[in-house]
């Protein structure tokens, strides 16, 4: 993984226990339907890919992805949103990628909402391409939103 660099780079780094409090103030600021804390702790206890993302001063965001033979399944990936806008998405991305290289993945998925351009756009630039539809996958305000299935061949 990364190192902090003289410079100020953000950091990738394993997700820990007491790094939950600042993740689940990021997720419930960043989405209308967040996971719950048990979820990030199961997420954590059966040993998926948890990672927080973070600079000197403060945590920007984190990404948690599931593994298995040849494929890996980005599950969450957050930046905060006071800190989107700053090129930290495409970052985290691009660490998320290379730590899905370090397991020997072939496939790497992810599902995103329609309605959310700027992730889309993100991961289109990254050379994620549609593969699927998951019909009323996601919670939101007037009943359920569809998502898109993207992958990418690493």
């Amino acid at each position: 993984m990364s190192a902090i660099l003289e410079t100020g780079q953000p950091l990738l780094r394993p997700m820990l226990d007491d790094d939950l409090a600042e993740v689940m103030r990021i997720e419930l600021r960043a989405y209308k339907h967040p996971w719950t804390l048990g979820i990030f702790r199961d997420c954590l206890r059966v040993g998926y890919q948890c990672l927080v993302y973070e600079n000197e001063e403060e945590m920007l965001g984190y990404a948690v992805m599931s593994h298995a033979v040849g494929e890996a399944h980005i599950l969450n990936i957050c930046i905060r949103p006071d800190a989107q806008g700053h090129g930290y998405g495409s970052q985290l991305m691009q660490e998320v990628l290379e730590a899905a290289r370090r397991v020997h993945t072939d496939t790497l998925l992810l599902e995103v909402r329609p309605s959310n351009q700027a992730a889309l756009s993100l991961y289109h630039k990254m050379g994620f391409c549609e593969v699927g539809v998951r019909k009323d996958y996601y919670p939101a305000t007037n009943g359920r939103e569809d998502a898109l299935i993207l992958a990418i061949n690493l």
